[in-house]
């Protein structure tokens, strides 16, 4: 199949997968919480096709997109089982069924639902893989309401200090929870970056083709040790923050919806590869939700197996 077939299947994965996460939810299938990426899918897979397996990931407490991206990145492809498992509460899930929807790790991939705090610890990850001379990079995936976060900006003095290989990505969705971008955020959101002398790749865009570009410039910069950087993309979620409600007025959630980044790359896949995806996502899902529902429970500390 074509580069741009691989692609969509990889969106196509994010939305489905999302989509019945949501539907799971109300069937009091999952455990704790969710924030889907529906919407943002053009980030994932633009910026997981430049990237290298051998490269750090630390992701967000919207995980679910970059894990199945960053999973198509491995021989086996993304794993949908294993997450859906976890986000079931299921001992087959990715850290056991205790890490739910936001704290999940796998091969080098982590999250953390705390934004402010994850970017000291992806960091130290840079330093670590600076000093163990891997050739790696550090990607660390935050919000436009981390901005207002004061560990953000004390991590970025100490990697450009020390020229660490560390790409921050700023997925700029408009909102914190609820909060407009506009009542948050005072100034230029690249001048935040620039002021410690990183070099910032920036676009409004939810053409996985323009991501994958811009990414795989703001990369091989950091790759060439030429120090951090930063990679800006304005994009939009289509769904609540989390799964509640939805307090965007209704023209707005109707006008965002053109910026649909599975529509602008359909228009490059013919029917029979739109169907082909189709049909293999949702096989894909069909399995991995079927085995994680029939999947044990975890047996807690305190319980003795007799």
């Amino acid at each position: 199949m074509t580069d741009n077939f691989a692609l969509y299947r990889v969106m196509l994965l994010i939305r489905r997968f999302e989509e019945r996460l949501l539907a799971e939810f109300s069937t009091g299938k999952l455990v704790g919480t969710t924030h889907t990426y529906i919407g943002q899918e053009a980030d994932a897979a633009g910026i997981f096709s430049a990237a290298s397996p051998e490269d750090v990931v630390f992701s967000n407490h919207r995980c679910h997109g970059h894990f199945l991206a960053y999973g198509a990145l491995s021989p086996e492809g993304s794993d949908p089982y294993r997450l859906a498992a976890e986000l079931m509460g299921k001992a087959t899930g990715l850290v056991g069924g205790r890490g739910g929807s936001q704290h999940i790790q796998w091969r080098n991939f982590y999250s953390n639902g705390i934004q402010g705090g994850i970017v000291p610890v992806a960091t130290g990850m840079a330093l670590a893989e600076k000093e163990k001379q891997t050739g790696s990079i550090v990607l660390v995936f935050i919000g436009d309401g981390t901005l207002g976060e004061g560990a953000l900006y004390e991590s970025l003095n100490l990697a450009a200090l020390w020229r660490l290989p560390l790409l921050v990505v700023l997925e700029n969705n408009r909102y914190a929870q609820t909060t407009p971008v506009e009542l948050a955020v005072a100034g230029s959101m690249s001048g935040r970056f620039a002021a410690f002398g990183l070099p910032v790749w920036e676009r409004e865009t939810s053409d996985v083709l323009e991501v994958r570009a811009l990414a795989g410039e703001a990369i091989a910069h950091v790759r060439s040790g030429a120090g951090p950087a930063a990679l800006i993309l304005h994009t939009y979620r289509f769904m609540a923050h989390s799964k509640g409600d939805d307090p965007r007025p209704p023209e707005e959630l109707a006008r965002i919806r053109q910026f649909d980044p599975l529509t602008i790359h359909a228009a490059r896949l013919s029917p029979a590869e739109l169907d082909a995806a189709e049909a293999e996502v949702s096989a894909l899902l069909a399995d991995a939700f079927s085995r994680a529902e029939s999947d044990p429970f975890p047996v807690l500390g305190n319980q003795v197996n007799r």
